[in-house]
């Protein structure tokens, strides 16, 4: 989904995004060319010496598709769900396994034992998730070259993990579990630098109130 046609300039330097109109009337009075069919870009003709605003490209990584957005100010200029292949590279592994596994019952040539040569490196992936990690920087790159990108936002996600280490839980027990305001309270003592904020006592086991108000019963 885009509503707008990415601009580069005679430097193949990336420019603000115009509107399907004005890129069409550049093209038609030959003051632009089609530079690339998807994402589609025009590369101007003529050098321009307008000042670019900034580009903030979001992203939402998943384990089937990863949103990918253009966001400039108010305004969402390109928007994409990028599809992985990661449940096709498990398949492809699991038939290579099969076949390699029935040669080796077939009386076939000798071949030496390679399994005590093959050795991980201590950043291994997986090969899907690998996959996922390089398609997502390579679409990435790709919408740098062609928009005035200024920074870069990712949704980080934590994992509930209560239901597979407790089974039983559930109700009120599963809603207010071990992750329950976990990220309210580790942003309010970083921002005070894991000091109370009233009295300013250190290495002390903080709550985000430990501090009864005279309203509910204090002194």
């Amino acid at each position: 989904m885009s509503n707008f046609v990415f601009v580069r300039d005679t430097q193949k330097r990336p420019l603000n995004p115009i509107r399907p109109g004005l890129a069409r009337k550049v093209l038609t009075t030959g003051k632009a060319a089609v530079f690339r069919r998807y994402p589609f870009t025009i590369i101007l003709k003529v050098e321009v010496t307008v000042p670019q605003k900034p580009i903030t490209l979001k992203l939402d990584p998943g384990s089937k598709t990863t949103g990918i957005a253009l966001v400039q100010g108010e305004n969402v200029i390109f928007g994409a769900e990028l599809t992985h292949r990661g449940q096709a590279i498990k398949a492809s592994l699991e038939s290579r396994r099969s076949l390699r596994r029935g040669r080796r019952n077939r009386h076939t040539r000798y071949r030496k034992a390679r399994f005590l040569n093959r050795t991980r490196p201590k950043e291994w992936l997986t090969p899907s998730l690998q996959h996922r990690v390089e398609t997502t920087l390579t679409w990435v790159t790709r919408l740098i070259k062609v928009a005035p990108i200024s920074s870069v936002v990712q949704e980080l996600v934590r994992f509930d993990l209560q239901q597979i280490e407790n089974p039983e839980i559930s109700g009120l027990e599963y809603q207010q579990g071990v992750l329950c305001g976990y990220e309210i309270r580790e942003y309010l003592l970083n921002k005070w630098d894991r000091k109370c904020a009233y009295c300013g006592v250190v290495d002390t086991p903080l709550q985000v109130e430990h501090i009864h108000p005279k309203a509910k019963g204090g002194s």
